[in-house]
């Protein structure tokens, strides 16, 4: 298991180029669009030939729309050529439309701007599909977590640090003139960055792109279609990005109308949302240990509902008054708005880390930069939704910023509760995940020896009633375990069960251990890795048992990887039958290490009951 820090990427030739690349591109986009928007609001009205609420929207209109007309053209593009070739080709482009936005600024020329903030859509249109899907060609399987987690940090650091800096260079007397020497200067920065970007190879050289954008709307909408779990973190991803936009949109009258702030406020606001996601994106890494874990993201998804609810709650009920920054960030009445705040960036990065890169790692390799694609029209269309819905709640239906927060909580938990009906692991993940970091401290050892593809047989000692929630919990990848049938039938337990596609046996019975065996022979065939706890009981003093003959008959019949696995430190657990029958007798401890060690695989054909019982004993040693 990947146990260094996360920072060590930014060290990698191989990513801190690509690093510097995106967010360089993320920040001078954000300095040029805000810096357009605020001199539209302020300095153009009379040099425009309409009215600056309708550039200022046209302009936002303008920015997103390449992405629903170039995206899926872009991610074709992408798998059929050097996807960081793209991104020095796009970056270049880059300083030429900079070079021509510097002298439409010199010339207080806004309708050029908007033309070029229509070209930069395109640009960023092009840039996103190779951009996520270079990650995974130049970042190991335990990297890509890592990865995505300092992308996305990177990304809304930049975003809040543009828009920061456009605010500065738009409240200067040479404002056109500032703004058009910093957008060259990033832009060539970003050029100069991408030059280092190793080589990515196309993920589909043999097939040709041709301009059809049509049609490639059409194809790649239908390939992210074509597996759930992909579709499910696409409409996750786009919800998030909905989510984004309803909050960002409305902080300033939020600020302005209902926290007694300014201009500045604003800022302020929008800092502790950005500075929140990043925390919450690095964290995600930490709490998945560096690795794709599915069950973070309801955690994510609760804590937008919970602190967008929050902020609803606690937005004071008479509007205090501040007549500086600091007094408003001293404000007593303000501490939990502001927690509230930051905590929902949080959630939002735990929430979108994962899916990301559940996105990319299951993705083929020939099509993942137009399932990207797919995922960047699905943004665009939500983001778009998400201005129509408040334009319908807040201008048509009267309701107020802090109710519109409230709904958005609301409609995010009806979202999460679909999402993991559609998607089950999700769920079940989630509780794996919270029982194996809160009762106990995990180590893993030795599981890359989990196979990452095909069928593999699991072997594990049986301790605990906790056994299979923490092999879960551990294993890379999902797991059906055989199970004693009367527990599997027990009330509560059995929909759980079902989610987790648990395999019932009955010990007693012909027709159940039948029909258990060709379930096993099924998802082995299938490529699904199943765990048997061979000794078929919990132990009864700490010992392992003898293993049942029931191994040699599954490897027999679909002879498939073997890999042995032990258990430490869980004898002695409530949920073990140290001291009297398990689950009835007070706990002696709590959070007690526990340890998950793996051997190398074994062929079936070298394996027998015998010698994997004595392979498990040795694994686990004197720690019972």
């Amino acid at each position: 298991m990947n146990t260094k820090p996360q920072s060590r990427l930014l060290t990698k030739k191989r990513f801190l180029p690509y690093f510097l690349t995106q967010a360089l591109g993320a920040f001078n986009d954000n300095v040029y669009k805000n810096t357009l928007l605020i001199l539209l609001a302020f300095a153009a009205p009379h040099t425009l030939p309409f009215s600056s609420n309708l550039a200022i929207n046209l302009a936002a209109g303008l920015f997103i729309l390449p992405f629903f007309l170039f995206s899926a053209s872009a991610g074709v593009m992408a798998d059929v050529y050097d996807k960081a070739k793209i991104m020095r080709v796009v970056k270049f482009i880059e300083i030429i439309i900079m070079a021509c936005a510097a002298v439409a600024f010199v010339y207080q020329s806004y309708v050029i701007l908007l033309f070029l903030l229509f070209l930069m859509g395109i640009q960023s249109a092009f840039f996103g599909p190779a951009k996520y899907a270079l990650l995974p060609q130049h970042l190991k399987p335990d990297e890509l977590v890592s990865g995505n987690a300092l992308v996305e940090t990177g990304t809304f650091l930049s975003i809040l640090l543009g828009t920061l800096l456009a605010g500065v260079i738009a409240n200067q007397q040479d404002a056109e003139i500032i703004a058009a020497v910093a957008m060259l200067i990033f832009a060539t920065l970003g050029y100069i960055t991408a030059r280092f970007i190793p080589d990515a190879p196309p993920s589909n050289p043999k097939a040709r792109f041709e301009w059809r954008p049509f049609l490639h709307t059409k194809h790649t909408l239908a390939i992210a279609k074509k597996d759930k779990t992909i579709f499910q973190c696409v409409l996750g991803i786009s919800w998030f990005w909905f989510l984004g936009a309803s909050y960002l949109t409305q902080f300033p009258n939020f600020s302005k109308l209902f926290l007694g702030g300014d201009a500045t406020s604003v800022s302020f606001l929008l800092a502790l949302f950005s500075i929140g996601i990043a925390i919450g994106s690095m964290l995600c890494d930490k709490l998945s240990s560096h690795r794709i874990e599915p069950g973070i993201v309801p955690l994510g998804s609760f804590g937008i509902s919970l602190f967008s609810a929050g902020l609803w709650f606690y937005t004071p009920k008479n509007i205090p008054h501040s007549d500086s920054l600091m007094a408003f960030i001293n404000h007593p009445q303000m501490m939990p708005v502001f927690a509230s705040l930051i905590l929902l960036g949080v959630s939002g990065g735990i929430f979108i880390v994962p899916l990301y890169t559940i996105m990319q790692s299951r993705s083929k390799e020939g099509e993942r930069a137009q399932i990207i694609a797919a995922n960047n029209i699905w943004n665009a269309l939500f983001m778009v939704l998400s201005t129509v819905l408040a334009i319908g709640f807040l201008s048509l239906l009267h309701f107020s910023i802090p109710q519109f927060f409230l709904l958005l909580a609301v409609l995010n938990f009806g979202i999460m509760i679909y999402i993991y009906y559609q998607v089950p692991d999700f769920f079940w993940r989630f509780c794996v995940w919270v029982v194996s970091h809160t009762m106990y401290r995990v180590t893993h050892k030795h599981l890359e020896y989990i196979p990452k593809k095909g069928g593999a047989l699991l072997i594990c000692n049986h301790v605990s009633y906790m056994d299979a929630f923490l092999i879960a919990g551990a294993s890379p990848r999902p797991v059906r375990f055989l199970m004693d049938e009367d527990i599997y039938n027990l009330p509560g337990i059995n929909t759980f069960c079902k989610i987790c596609k648990a395999i019932p046996i009955e010990a007693g019975n012909r027709q159940s251990i039948k029909q258990a065996f060709d379930k096993v022979a099924y998802y082995l065939e299938q490529g699904d890795v199943v765990c048997v706890f061979p000794e078929g009981q919990l132990t009864y003093d700490g010992e392992i048992g003898t293993f049942m003959r029931g191994i040699d008959l599954i490897l027999r019949r679909t002879p498939v990887p073997v890999i042995p696995i032990a258990l430490q430190g869980l004898w002695g657990s409530i949920f073990s039958r140290e001291g009297g029958r398990a689950l009835l007798k007070f706990p002696k401890r709590f959070w007690s290490k526990v340890t998950i060690i793996a051997d190398t695989p074994i062929p079936a054909n070298e394996s027998n009951t015998i010698m994997l019982r004595e392979k498990v004993e040795q694994l686990r040693g004197n720690n019972r």
